[in-house]
């Protein structure tokens, strides 16, 4: 996975690069907002470590670039002086984690687990998936939803397809109704990768009833394929 650390703190920026390196991670780090923009450009980054507190542009500022909103890029935000109510305000602008300095080694492995791209690894498993076109809601932060269909979900993840001009933020509800049922299956998402063909969504919040039900669609469905 592809981390870029934004921190104007050599120190701290070089520690956590070396920390992700160790963890088996590509990590770049730079100084300053200006200088990641210009890696967004240049070479995407799969999870982005930001610090609030930045030289010029701030790391608030850095959220509510459109650019920064569009990008579908994972971002979470490290500081270690900023209060709660600019914490909730990171959050409400799109970060999806909040942490505080210094980051224990042991969370950023965790972190950095949980938002690894879904690219199978030699020694891992990959999570079973059915290819399967399920009329999709999509229920943005600010309320705004479109429709789209899935094309292939696994219990942890659904990619959808595009639809018309809307594009994901970071995080999003998606809701979605499985055949043969009446009953919609409804989970926060978080869009981890942008594809071709679709969005990336990993399901943050399944409820136990909802991981069973799609347990039993994706079984069924990739014993029994559909039809091409």
């Amino acid at each position: 996975m592809r981390v870029l650390i934004v921190e104007d703190d050599p120190t701290v920026g070089e520690v956590l690069r070396d920390l992700c390196a160790e963890l088996g991670h590509e990590a770049a780090a730079v100084r300053s907002a200006e200088d990641a923009l210009d890696r967004l450009e240049d070479t995407r980054p799969d999870l982005i470590l930001l610090d609030f507190r930045l030289p010029r542009m701030s790391g608030l500022d850095f959220l509510r670039l459109p650019l920064v909103r569009n990008s579908g890029i994972p971002i979470v935000v490290v500081s270690g002086i900023a209060s709660e109510s600019q914490a909730q305000e990171c959050l409400e602008l799109g970060a999806v984690k909040f942490l505080s300095k210094p980051v224990p080694f042991e969370q950023l492995h965790s972190l950095l687990d949980w938002f690894e791209r879904p690219e199978p690894r030699p020694e891992r498993r990959r999570a079973p998936r059915a290819s399967v076109a399920l009329p999709v809601r999509v229920r943005e932060r600010d309320g705004t939803e479109w429709e789209t269909t899935s094309v292939d979900v696994s219990v942890a993840a659904m990619k959808v397809r595009p639809a018309g001009g809307a594009r994901p933020g970071p995080t999003v509800e998606l809701s979605f109704v499985s055949p043969d049922e009446d009953q919609s299956v409804r989970a926060t998402s978080i869009l981890l990768r942008i594809d071709s063909d679709g969005y990336v969504f990993y399901f943050l919040n399944l409820t136990a009833d909802h991981f069973e039900r799609l347990t039993y669609l994706v079984r069924r469905l990739t014993a029994y394929p559909a039809p091409p």
